[in-house]
C-alpha cells in the first residue's frame, strides 16, 4: 500500500478548527495563556489552521481601554508569547489583537506559524451603529496594500491584501477577515477567494441577540457557497465583558454551503471544533464554475493585487484519521427536514418532466413496460402522478408486462398488482414464442433446444420488449416512457437501443438507484397513493435486483455482477460531480463503509445500509466501475433520449452535465489508483 494513502494531506484535505478560548477582560497575558492552551490541544489533534475570535488577545468589549498604552504594550507581549509557543506546534494560528501602526490603532488578524508572525491583516469594515463604536478606537484597513509593520522587533507584512499559502502543501491557502467584514455587501473574503484562497477565516466578536446565530450561520453558509471556499467562523464566548452585551461563542465550519461542524453555544468551557475540509474539491468546483473566473475578471483579477505570503507547513503525511462526516449515500438526503424536501423536489421534477413531454407530444397515452422491478415501478408511479396533475384518467397509461424465460411469479405478480392498484390500462405479452423464433432464425443453439444462455439470449428478450413497446406506442398514439436510471447509465448496465437505454422520454435517467429506492419509500411514507398501492411498493422494495433473463433455480443477482449499487453510486457521485481521483474516492469510500457503524445514511433506510466493505472489496469494485464508466459505456450515454436532471450530484446527458468521447480509455484512472491507491 502507498504509505501516504490514509493521510488526509495526500488527498487534498486540510484540518481546520474554530477556537473559543475562555477570555479574561482586558488581560492580554491571561488571554495569551488561554490561546496557547487551545493551540496545544489543536496540535495534538493534528489541526492545520486554528481560527480564534476577534481581538481574543486584547479583549473586545473593553471600550476606551483599547487606547491605553499599558494595554497596548501588554498586547504586544501577548503576541510574542503566542508566537514563541507556536514554534513547536503544527497549526497555523489566526489570533486577534489591536495593534498600533503609524499613529493609528487597527483591529487585526495575526497569522502565526512555527514561531513567527507571517503577516497582519487589519479589519476593513468598522461597525459604528447600534451597540458598536469601533471607529472611536480603530482605523480601517481599507485600501492598505503593499505595506509592512514593525512588530516585536520584526518587520512583517501588513495590509488587507494578504493571503497565506503553504509552500509545501499545494491547497493550503487561506485568507482572513474580521467580523463586520462579512456583514458588508462586498466581503473582503470574496476578493481573497478570487485571488486563490481556498479557506476563508473570520475572527469575530459578535455579541449575541435573539436570532443572531441564525444570521451568522446564513452568512457563513452563503459565503462558502458563493466564494466556492471553506469558511471558518469563530465568535467571542465566555469571559468577555457583559457590561452591556452578551456572548455565545458560536463557531462554525462550512464548505460549499454545507455545515461541517458547529460549536456548543453558551458553554463556559474553552471550545475547539474541528473538521477536515476538502480543498481539492473546492479547486474542482471552481474549475467547473465559469462564473467564478468571470467574477475574477470583473473584479480586475484580485490575484494581481494580493500578496501571497509563503510559509513552510511541514506536513508529515501521517494517518490522523478523518474529521469529516461522510454520507454513505451522497445522492440521498440524510436529515429529516432535507430528506422530505429533497424527495418532494426530486419526485416532482420527474412528474413535471413527463407531464410536459406528454402534452408537447400531443400523445393520447404513456406506454410503459412494467416488470415488477424497482425502475419500472418508479417510472409508473411518477407517470400516474403526472396524469393526476394533468386531470387525465390513469387509464391513459398503458402498462405492459412481458414475461420471458426467467420471469418469476413474484415479479410478474407484483407488476399486475401494481397496475391494478394504480388503475391504469394493463396488458400482458408473453415474449417467449417470439424470442424462440428469433433465436431459431439466427441459428442460435437455444433455437434448437439447447440450454445456451449467453448475452445474445439475454438481449433478444430485452430487444423484443422494446420493439413491442415502440410499435404499440405507434399503433396507439402513445410515447414510450424509459425506465433506466442514472446508476445503470453510469455502469453501462443497459442494452444499447432497448428500454433501459432508449425511449421517447427517459424519466429516470437523472435518478440513481439508491435514490429511486428511497423515493419509493418516501412515496409510501407521505401517502402519495392508497394503501393497496403502498403494500405492493413495499413488496417490490424487498425484492432482489435482477434482470430475470436467464432461467435457473437461483434468481440472477445484478449486484453480484456489477457490484453493490451503494458503492457504485458513491463512486459515481465523486466522479461525476467532483471529478476526484480514484485513490481519493477509495479513501473516502473506506472511511464511509469500512465499519458497519461508520458513515451516515438516511433515516428509514434499510438495515443493509449498515453493511461494511473492506478496502480490497472497495478497490475491486472501483476498478470495475472505472473501466465500465470511462471505457465501455460512454457510447450508450452519448445516445440517450431526453430526461430531466434531478440531482445536483450530476447527470449523464450529453446535452447536460457530462460530455465525453465514446472511444475513451480508463488507463489514466486505473494508473492513478495503482500508484496512489491502497
Amino acid at each position: 500500500m502507498n504509505p501516504a494513502f490514509r493521510s488526509i494531506h495526500h488527498h487534498g484535505l486540510l484540518r481546520v478548527a474554530a477556537a473559543t478560548p475562555l477570555a479574561t477582560v482586558g488581560d492580554p497575558a491571561a488571554n495569551a495563556a488561554a490561546t496557547i492552551a487551545i493551540a496545544r490541544q489543536a496540535d495534538e489533534a493534528a489541526v492545520d489552521l486554528v481560527v480564534f475570535p476577534e481581538l481574543n488577545l486584547s479583549s473586545y468589549a473593553i471600550d476606551d481601554l483599547h487606547l491605553q498604552s499599558a494595554l497596548q504594550r501588554a498586547t504586544l507581549q501577548a503576541v510574542a508569547a503566542v508566537a514563541a509557543a507556536s514554534a513547536d506546534l503544527r497549526p497555523v494560528l489566526l489570533v486577534g489583537a489591536a495593534l498600533e501602526r503609524g499613529g493609528r490603532l487597527y483591529n487585526c488578524a495575526i497569522a502565526i506559524a512555527r514561531g513567527r508572525v507571517l503577516g497582519v491583516v487589519p479589519k476593513t469594515f468598522l461597525p459604528n451603529y447600534r451597540e458598536y463604536y469601533e471607529k472611536r478606537w480603530f482605523a480601517s484597513g481599507m485600501g492598505l496594500a503593499g505595506l509592512t509593520m514593525a512588530l516585536n522587533g520584526e518587520e512583517v507584512p501588513f495590509g488587507a491584501d494578504l493571503i497565506f499559502a503553504a509552500s509545501d502543501l499545494p491547497h493550503f491557502v487561506f485568507h482572513a477577515e474580521i467580523c463586520e467584514d462579512y456583514w458588508a455587501p462586498t466581503p473582503p473574503s470574496t476578493h481573497g477567494a478570487l485571488a486563490g484562497a481556498l479557506i476563508c477565516a473570520n475572527l469575530s466578536a459578535s455579541n449575541v441577540v435573539i436570532g443572531k446565530s441564525r444570521e451568522r450561520m446564513m452568512l457563513s453558509a452563503s459565503q462558502s457557497a458563493r466564494a466556492a471556499c471553506a469558511y471558518v467562523y469563530s465568535a467571542a464566548g465566555p469571559g468577555e465583558s457583559t457590561t452591556d452585551l452578551a456572548w455565545d461563542g458560536q463557531g462554525t465550519i462550512h464548505e460549499l454551503g454545507e455545515l461541517l461542524a458547529q460549536s456548543e453555544r453558551f458553554s463556559h468551557d474553552p471550545g475547539l471544533i474541528i473538521a477536515d475540509v476538502d480543498a481539492e474539491r473546492l479547486v474542482q468546483e471552481r474549475l467547473r464554475n465559469g462564473t467564478f473566473n468571470d467574477a475574477a475578471i470583473h473584479a480586475g483579477h484580485p490575484e494581481t493585487r494580493f500578496r501571497r505570503i509563503a510559509f513552510a507547513h511541514r506536513p508529515d503525511f501521517a494517518d490522523v484519521g478523518l474529521h469529516r462526516e461522510l454520507r454513505r449515500f451522497p445522492f440521498v438526503p440524510n436529515t429529516p427536514g432535507k430528506l422530505d424536501e429533497d424527495c418532494y423536489e426530486a419526485f416532482n421534477i420527474q412528474v413535471e418532466g413527463i407531464a410536459k413531454r406528454l402534452v408537447a407530444a400531443r400523445a393520447k397515452r404513456l406506454v410503459i413496460g412494467v416488470s415488477g422491478g424497482l425502475d419500472s415501478t418508479h417510472a409508473l408511479i411518477v407517470a400516474a402522478k403526472a396524469l393526476d396533475r394533468l386531470d387525465r384518467p390513469r387509464t391513459d397509461i398503458l402498462g405492459i408486462t412481458m414475461p420471458g424465460f426467467a420471469t418469476s411469479e413474484g415479479t410478474k405478480g407484483n407488476a399486475w398488482k401494481l397496475m391494478r392498484a394504480l388503475g391504469i390500462t394493463a396488458e400482458e405479452i408473453d415474449i417467449r414464442p417470439a424470442a424462440t423464433r428469433m433465436l431459431e432464425d439466427m441459428g442460435h443453439p437455444f433455437g434448437r433446444g439447447e440450454p445456451v444462455y449467453d448475452v445474445t439470449f439475454e438481449n433478444v428478450q430485452a430487444g423484443l420488449r422494446t420493439d413491442y413497446l415502440f410499435r404499440i406506442a405507434n399503433q396507439r398514439d402513445g410515447i414510450v416512457v424509459g425506465t433506466g436510471d442514472l446508476s445503470e447509465l453510469a455502469l453501462g448496465w443497459c442494452t444499447y437501443g432497448v428500454g433501459d437505454q432508449m425511449s421517447h422520454y427517459a424519466v429516470n435517467a437523472g435518478v440513481p438507484k439508491t435514490l429511486i429506492q428511497f423515493l419509493i419509500r418516501w412515496a409510501i411514507g407521505t401517502d402519495q397513493y392508497d394503501r393497496e398501492t403502498d403494500a405492493v411498493l413495499e413488496a417490490i422494495l424487498g425484492q432482489e435486483i435482477s434482470p430475470e433473463l436467464v432461467p435457473g433455480e437461483e434468481m440472477q443477482s445484478t449486484e453480484s455482477k456489477i457490484g453493490p449499487y451503494a458503492l457504485n453510486d458513491f463512486f459515481a457521485h465523486y466522479v461525476i460531480r467532483h471529478g476526484l481521483a480514484p485513490s481519493k474516492i477509495a479513501f473516502l469510500a473506506w472511511h464511509a463503509w469500512h465499519d458497519a457503524s461508520a458513515g451516515r445514511w438516511p433515516l428509514g433506510y434499510p438495515e443493509t445500509a449498515r453493511t461494511a466493505y473492506d478496502l480490497e472489496t472497495i478497490r475491486t469494485w472501483l476498478e470495475r466501475f472505472l473501466v465500465r464508466f470511462f471505457q465501455t459505456s460512454q457510447f450508450k450515454r452519448s445516445a440517450i433520449p431526453n430526461g430531466p436532471k434531478v440531482s445536483a450530484g450530476g447527470a449523464l446527458s450529453p446535452r447536460g452535465d457530462w460530455r465525453a468521447p465514446s472511444d475513451g480509455t480508463a488507463a489514466a484512472w486505473l494508473a492513478e489508483l495503482a500508484v496512489n491507491g491502497p
